[in-house]
């Protein structure tokens, strides 16, 4: 007997797909996690800026659109980010952590570039929910991308890769015998997995109801309007949640802790 596929499936798997592309390690952690080839997603993240009409709320709204609700609110103020996580009442779909850069608190040839990228954008755009996983929808040139990346890596890796989650998340919590997450980063390293170190291995702690590791983003080519260049693309992470007083598991996020994740596309 066939059970209906969820209704946030489709979107979820185009955004898989689109992922492997440019992160091949993706596969391979796969392989090496788990036994039958079952691997739950705990979350995925999205970037954009808080311009219109890609600002966050647009980004949110086809996953709201597929019953997700709004809720936990974040700042990163030295990265000049905000962000909100969405859940979706079906327990077994993943979070969505979608954050934007508040362009107007950069410098002012950054908000140029920005002005300039986003200005070739049609308001029409984000009409179709499938722009979450359209890819670049501006043209930005290496020199573009340099200045970008010299004062928000957030603004550089953006421009160059637009729309797509910039992570998968493996739920540590339903791997076969629910390992710690260190036993996972010291498989993960021992396969040859470079791992990011901000802040420690693993960011949070049974204290914070979450802890959370993740690898360095993958290199892979990237096509600019003059050129090509190899830079970090997209990464994996791990999380394992610990339960509240009333024993479900913590949903949320923890500011400290995404803050050191952001860093997994800084340029190794």
């Amino acid at each position: 007997m066939s059970t209906a596929t969820p209704n946030w499936q489709p979107l979820f798997d185009a955004l898989w797909q689109q992922y492997l592309e440019v992160t091949p390690s993706a596969l391979a952690i796969h392989q090496l996690l788990s036994h039958d080839g079952t691997i739950n997603n705990d979350h995925i993240a999205l970037r954009t800026f808080n311009s219109s009409p890609v600002q966050l709320e647009a980004l949110a709204a086809p996953f709201e659109a597929l019953g997700y609700q709004a809720k936990g609110d974040y700042q990163f103020n030295a990265k000049k980010l905000r962000a909100k996580h969405y859940e979706h009442p079906d327990p077994l779909a993943p979070k969505v952590f979608i954050s934007e850069l508040l362009v107007e608190q950069c410098s002012a040839q950054l908000q140029q570039i920005v002005a300039g990228l986003v200005n070739q954008l049609s308001p029409e755009m984000t009409a179709s929910h499938s722009w979450v996983h359209s890819g670049r929808p501006w043209q930005v040139s290496t020199a573009q991308y340099q200045q970008l990346i010299a004062e928000s890596e957030y603004a550089g890796w953006l421009a160059a890769w637009g729309y797509r989650a910039n992570h998968f998340t493996v739920s540590v919590n339903q791997l076969p015998d629910n390992p710690p997450l260190a036993a996972v980063n010291n498989r993960l390293q021992e396969a040859g997995f470079v791992l990011n170190s901000s802040g420690g291995l693993i960011k949070g702690s049974r204290a914070d109801l979450l802890e959370q590791s993740s690898t360095m983003a993958d290199q892979a080519i990237c096509q600019f309007s003059d050129g090509e260049l190899t830079i970090a693309s997209c990464f994996y992470e791990f999380a394992k949640r610990y339960p509240k007083a009333d024993g479900t598991l913590y949903s949320g996020f923890v500011a400290a802790s995404a803050d050191k994740i952001f860093e997994s596309t800084h340029q190794s």
